[in-house]
């Protein structure tokens, strides 16, 4: 019972990360939240965010069940809610620009998770029954 709930907080946390991280994808040095610098550059700080946490949701999933599909649970809620709010954002928005940024925000999420993945898998494989 205690893993499942743990589980559920590891999903709803990639949720709310992938939220996060598709709201502050447009950030940059224009003035309004950061000062203004480098000419109104963008900061990737969303990606860098994605980088770090997604993989580590999905390897903490993975040490709680030998299943693939538990370990995978995380990466598939930040898939879903990048591609869904994204492209549908609130109020019918398009929160996922057509550009470096949102390429940059799904390599760093999803591929980093991937390599945890199937280092999880890896070690299940090897694991004696």
């Amino acid at each position: 019972m205690r893993n499942w709930l743990v589980l559920a907080v590891l999903v709803v946390d990639a949720a709310l990360l992938a939220l996060l991280e598709l709201l502050f994808l447009p950030l940059r040095f224009d003035g309004y939240l950061l000062p203004y610098a480098l000419g109104g550059m963008h900061v990737p700080l969303s990606a860098v965010v994605a980088a770090l946490t997604t993989p580590w949701l999905v390897s903490v999933a993975g040490r709680l069940s030998q299943g693939l599909l538990v370990a995978a649970a995380p990466l598939i809620a930040w898939l879903l809610v990048v591609a869904v709010f994204g492209m549908f954002g609130p109020g019918g928005d398009l929160v996922l620009t057509a550009d470096w940024r949102a390429m940059l925000l799904f390599a760093c999420g999803a591929l980093p998770s991937a390599i945890a993945l199937g280092r999880v898998l890896a070690t299940t494989l090897a694991a004696p029954r």
